[in-house]
Formats: C-alpha cells, structure tokens, sequence
C-alpha cells in the first residue's frame, strides 16, 4: 500500500540508492589480486601506461593488484599485465601488431605470453585463450601500451626478402 509520507518516486529513488549502493560494496569485496611485480617495475616509464589502462577488456573489468606496474582484469582473473619486463631481443617467436603495437606471443597450454616489442621497458600479457580472445586484449590494451614509445618494430619473414644481398 502508498504510504504518503513518502511519495512512490522518492521511494523508489531510495530503493535504487539502495540496490547501487549494495552492488558497489559487492564489487569492492572481490579479493586484491597477487601479482608479482616485474624487475623494472618502479621503471617511471610504465607510469603514463598504467594511468590509460581501461576499465575493462571484453566483458573482465579492471581489479585492484597488490604490486606496483601490474594489473588484472576478471574474477577469476582472466588478463594479468605486468610493466617491466625484460625487452626481448631479437626472436624468432611470433610477432603481431595490433593498432600499432608490436607483440611477442609464446603459446602457452593454457596460458599465453604477450610481450611488447620494442618498447623499453617492455610489458608482459598473461591471458588463458579459452577464457578470453587474444585479438580482444590486445586491442584493448594497444592505447595504453603505446604510452611507452617504441624504439624498433617486429621484422618479419617477408622484411628478410628485401633485405640487398651481401656479396
């Protein structure tokens, strides 16, 4: 029955207060993810990235991480970074770019490994395929990881055939 003290909009406005206020304490009760942190992690380089991380990637939003330079998206995480990696070196690994960032990618089983190439420091992607499209994260994360300018750029067998012949 309508209570007329309280008029039905100010009574349901309160009941939405109520839901959204619950549901953002429901959220901030989802645990801080360990990760741990890379060797060059304190690096200032990695500063400019991880302010421009987004939100979310596909559908896992972003989580909070106990490590400085390290994020984590999902519950249960379903993308982990970590800034200050190792640069990698020359490889013969395969090398994608997305949007303008080069990636390394190690094909794990489940776990797969994407590194920036040519970006010092480098930033490391641990992502499950089967839980989350690779092309998805890397999209998603290519704004960000160009914050860390690139120095080189992946070369690929068809770069090799144009290369002048030594004699």
């Amino acid at each position: 029955m309508h209570n007329p003290r309280f008029p039905l909009p100010v009574r349901v406005s309160g009941i939405l207060l109520t839901a959204a206020l619950t549901g953002a304490a429901l959220s901030a009760c989802a645990p801080t993810v360990d990760v741990t942190a890379a060797g060059d992690a304190a690096n200032p380089a990695c500063a400019p990235m991880m302010v421009a991380l987004p939100d979310a990637i596909g559908d896992a939003a972003l989580r909070k991480t106990n490590s400085q330079a390290t994020a984590a998206w999902g519950d249960p995480s379903q993308v982990i970074l970590r800034c200050g990696v190792n640069v990698p070196g020359p490889t013969t690994d395969r090398c994608v770019s997305v949007n303008g960032i080069d990636w390394v990618i190690k094909e794990g089983d489940p776990v797969w490994t994407l590194t920036t190439f040519g970006r010092e420091p480098a930033t490391e992607i641990l992502m499950d395929p089967e839980k989350i499209s690779s092309a998805t994260v890397l999209a998603d994360l290519a704004a960000s990881a160009g914050k860390i300018p690139a120095s080189r750029n992946c070369v690929g067998q068809e770069d090799l055939q144009n290369l002048p012949s030594s004699q």
